[in-house]
């Protein structure tokens, strides 16, 4: 019944290896489960109740993305998006969690209601092939540099920015001992090489004192109460937070787009350059913010962690379902997923202008190495992009470059489109752009140049 509703033979997949995709897609993104409790516990919220939230959330949305889309994509809250929840909407502009909530129920209402239109398809059929193949390239360099962050590998240079890190820490050296193991066994043609490369570096990790040993496995999961049904939608709409809303909108539309366009063309999944099923990806996108909001969490989008498991060979929602099942599970076995995903602190000094900083930063040394190695595969779109065409190969450059620099897909894909845009107008072939890519030119010049937008 598998088989033939989630159509593995068509799509030269199997059981085993979909299940195999689903556990590594886990593994690389399961840190959610731990870092969105400290995000918005900062906002004020419960940690425990968001803990459940984010487990059930992302469980309930991945299931979407599996039954309507039959892609092995996750959908979890969204890195970035949390930050600008909890740190600018409630501690800055000092909004109320309750009402910052409402917030992402509105906006998440906006994306759904968008579905009878056609926006979101449009939307992806309207992006240039040149762009969709940088906006993968884009995702792999920052994939790429937050593992070597994660790992060590590189670490802030306050004159530079950024520098070698220390490679004779322990930490980097677990990383870079899973890093070994993997690109050995890719190169080798072992199937799960990401997933086995993980295990082996959270074994050693064990052993030398980076990765804690959990004590207990099993638990019982906190109460969602605190956060279940607190969200305040008519504050929201009368404090005026139509910007904020948008914002919020906004992000999850591209974010969400942009990941799609990145795992499907790993994947092979894009056909003559446009996206099967993309309105039901987008939904369950959609539908997951809704549900997320009403359980106390923020925005959703699909995670590009999910080209970890489409690079040892997931291909339909079969793997998104297991991913899925993981989270419901690791509810009640957080002390061992915490063992795995959980991160190292390390304190080092560094000197700004003279003066001596002390800071804590936290390395993650298991699941790096699989970041590095999702980030190299996805890099080979970058032949799919018309070099020889300037009015391409500008705003594929500026995307490229671009979402790496500012960690931000978004801005990526904000310069990308402006540039595209611009140069298909002043060259006289302004035709060869969709009418869209005008329009959302122009929307994200606005955002920028309009406080508080951006």
């Amino acid at each position: 019944m598998l088989k033939n509703y989630f159509k593995l033979k068509e799509n030269g997949t199997s059981v085993r290896t979909e299940a195999l995709a689903g556990v590594t897609t886990f593994a690389t993104m399961a840190y959610i489960i731990f870092v969105q409790p400290v995000v918005l516990g900062a906002a004020g919220m419960d940690a425990g109740a968001v803990f459940t939230s984010t487990c059930l959330i992302t469980a309930f949305s991945t299931v979407l993305m599996a039954l309507l889309a039959n892609y092995p994509v996750a959908v979890a809250p969204a890195m970035g998006h949390n930050f600008f929840f909890a740190y600018i909407v409630v501690l800055t502009m000092k909004v109320p969690w309750q009402v910052a909530l409402g917030a992402v129920l509105v906006s998440g209402i906006i994306f759904v209601a968008t579905a009878s239109f056609g926006l979101r398809e449009l939307v992806v059929d309207a992006v240039p092939d040149s762009l969709k193949s940088a906006i993968a390239v884009g995702i792999g360099l920052l994939v790429t540099l937050i593992g070597l962050e994660w790992a060590g590998l590189v670490r802030l240079e306050p004159n530079t920015f950024v520098a070698l890190g220390n490679l004779s820490s322990r930490p980097t050296l677990v990383a870079l001992l899973g890093l070994t193991v993997t690109i050995v066994l890719i190169a080798r043609g072992v199937k799960g090489a990401i997933l086995f490369g993980m295990l082996i570096a959270a074994l050693v990790g064990l052993a030398v004192g980076v990765v804690k040993n959990p004590g207990a496995i099993v638990s019982f999961p906190p109460s969602i109460a605190p956060t279940l049904f607190q969200l305040d939608v008519l504050a929201a709409l009368k404090q005026n937070l139509i910007s904020v809303i948008f914002i919020f909108f906004f992000l999850d539309l591209f974010d969400t787009v942009g990941s799609l366009i990145g795992i499907a063309k790993q994947a092979g999944l894009m056909k003559n350059g446009k996206l099967p099923r993309a309105g039901r990806a987008l939904l369950a996108d959609a539908v997951g913010t809704v549900g997320s909001a009403l359980v106390g969490n923020t925005t959703m989008v699909s995670y590009i962690e999910s080209a970890s498991g489409v690079a040892v060979g997931g291909r339909t929602g079969l793997a998104a379902l297991v991913t899925a099942g993981l989270f419901l599970i690791a509810m009640f076995f957080s002390p061992v997923v915490q063992m795995i995903s959980g991160g190292f602190p390390v304190h080092e000094v560094i000197s700004v202008e003279g003066e001596q900083i002390a800071r804590v930063f936290t390395l993650y040394p298991i699941t790096s190495p699989a970041l590095i190695v999702v980030g190299s595969l996805m890099i080979r779109s970058v032949r799919d992009i018309e070099w020889d065409d300037f009015t391409e190969a500008l705003p594929a450059f500026l995307t490229v470059v671009l979402i790496p620099l500012t960690f931000s897909i978004t801005d990526g894909i904000a310069f990308g489109f402006i540039s595209f845009a611009l140069l298909k107008l002043v060259t006289g072939r302004a035709r060869e752009a969709h009418w869209l890519i005008y329009v959302f030119a122009l929307l994200f010049i606005a955002r920028y140049a309009v406080p508080g937008l951006h």
